[in-house]
């Protein structure tokens, strides 16, 4: 990844606190423990360029209810004392185009791009100056693209916009276009656990094996960073699909609608703190147990003569 800012990718429903109002949360904060500590929203604040000082625009494009939406984001980041949030309801192409709102985004150090429909997004936002100015910050400057299903989704330069979850080993059954190109050779695919999609990912990958599949399941996501380092973040699962590997397919033989076969596609799952490499294709594991501690007591060994306290004498 060829840029100096940080991309986080969430698989939708991330977690925003459960409670409304001051009284609910002054009740409820040893409940959302992981929420204030260790959630995605903490991690975007803490990742960003002047963390609770950071200038925070929410772009709601992609929601077809974005005045319900938007506030529920300003309203969490507040409670990470985050106050420098802004709204940003993009709902026409006209409307990127407005000086207000080029200067608004030229001005933050995060954008968040919340959940809905991806082609809406990539349609209403893709080639235009709004654009062009998030990859610009993207490439050249501390700042940070964040998105949450269908902000996730729109991410790659790849996008699945369509496919049902049940037929989605059906050839055909996929519908991929283009994403706003933030991250090459990625293809990501969001409610990924909680909706079964892990069939359309194998098809999305199998038809371009050099493509690394991301599936980012619920309050999940991969902080992507610089030197290409991709670290899971949140409370659930990430799936990757690694098809450099695959020795055979029908995929070219069976008419559309038919049944997809795949010989030796490689799946890895990663949980809160694992990362993996985008460049040499390893992961490691952040709580393995194989990983032996260094203070670990050598272990006796009974070929070699033990020591008695007679000896000591």
């Amino acid at each position: 990844m060829n840029a100096k800012g940080k991309l986080i990718i969430i698989g939708g429903a991330v977690d925003k606190g459960n409670f409304t109002d001051e009284a609910t949360l002054a009740k409820g904060v040893p409940n959302n423990l992981n929420f204030f500590e260790t959630g995605i929203l903490r991690r975007i604040i803490n990742e960003s360029a002047h963390h609770e000082e950071s200038r925070i625009e929410v772009i709601t494009t992609a929601s077809v209810i974005p005045r319900e939406v938007g506030p529920q984001y300003v309203k969490a980041f507040e409670y990470l004392r985050a106050t420098n949030v802004g709204l940003l309801h993009i709902e026409k192409r006209e409307q990127t185009r407005d000086p207000e709102v080029l200067d608004r985004i030229k001005n933050a150090d995060v954008v968040m791009f919340t959940g809905g429909d991806q082609l809406r997004l990539t349609s209403i936002l893709g080639g235009t100056k709004l654009h062009d100015i998030i990859l610009d910050k993207f490439r050249h400057e501390d700042f940070i693209y964040a998105g949450t299903s269908a902000g996730a989704a729109a991410a790659s330069n790849n996008m699945i916009y369509q496919g049902s979850s049940h037929e989605a080993l059906l050839k055909g059954e996929v519908k991929i276009t283009s994403g706003l190109g933030l991250i090459q050779s990625v293809i990501i695919d969001t409610h990924f656990v909680q909706r079964g999609r892990i069939g359309r990912l194998f098809q999305a990958v199998v038809g371009n094996p050099r493509v690394l599949g991301i599936g980012l399941g619920e309050d999940t996501g991969l902080l992507i960073t610089s030197d290409c380092k991709m670290e899971a973040i949140g409370s659930g699962l990430v799936i990757l699909v690694d098809g450099r590997n695959v020795m055979d397919t029908n995929l070219t033989q069976v008419e559309m609608g038919r049944p997809i076969s795949i010989n030796n596609l490689v799946v890895h799952v990663m949980s809160m703190y694992d990362t993996y490499d985008l460049k040499s294709h390893t992961m490691e594991i952040h709580n393995s147990q194989y990983h032996i501690p260094l203070t670990a007591p050598a272990e006796a060994d009974d070929d070699v003569p033990q020591m008695k306290s007679e000896d000591l004498e």
